[in-house]
């Protein structure tokens, strides 16, 4: 028994390791924090290591993991009970930008898109989900995901375009 178990560890971590930096990048466009983005992936590690028995028998580990943050990120937002007080900018000195402004800028939009919005499009368009993947993660209808992609990109559009115009004037 003992052996299982420590197969088990291993196994998890290796997949944690391997994972750990896509699952970020996912929950850091989500949350457009990176402090919040690192406890999403933390919390999300936690709570597939605890069913890690189960999803390692099956072939969708990568899946389940997706949705277990997706589900933590949007049960966050919903929740809002959160002790952490937010302060005014904390500057990022993580992974390196190829082009930092536009990582900058796009980060800053997403931020005035609403959670489940922002999930669907940064599923659908940055990961590359079909609908029909990312109803199944989120438990809605194709057309609820096309619906809110369609406001999230009318959103991001907007506020993209007040930044050019800022910039023009």
């Amino acid at each position: 028994m003992g052996d299982q178990a420590d197969q088990g560890t291993l196994e998890f971590r290796d997949f944690a390791i391997a994972r750990a930096g896509q699952l970020f990048r996912v929950a850091y466009l989500l949350c457009c924090d990176w402090h919040e983005a690192e406890d999403l992936v933390q919390t999300t590690l936690a709570k597939l290591y605890v069913a890690w028995h189960r999803v390692s028998r099956s072939s969708s580990a990568d899946s389940y993991a997706r949705k277990v943050l997706l589900n933590t990120y949007l049960s966050q937002r919903r929740l809002r009970r959160s002790g952490e007080l937010p302060v005014a900018t904390i500057t990022d000195t993580g992974a390196p930008a190829q082009d930092h402004d536009l990582r900058l800028t796009l980060v800053a939009a997403l931020r005035q898109v609403p959670p489940r919005s922002r999930a669907v499009v940064v599923l659908r368009h940055l990961e590359d989900h079909s609908v029909e993947s990312v109803a199944q993660l989120m438990h809605i209808s194709p057309s609820a995901v096309k619906g809110l992609d369609a406001r999230g990109l009318t959103r991001l559009r907007e506020v993209l375009d007040a930044d050019r115009n800022l910039f023009l004037s």
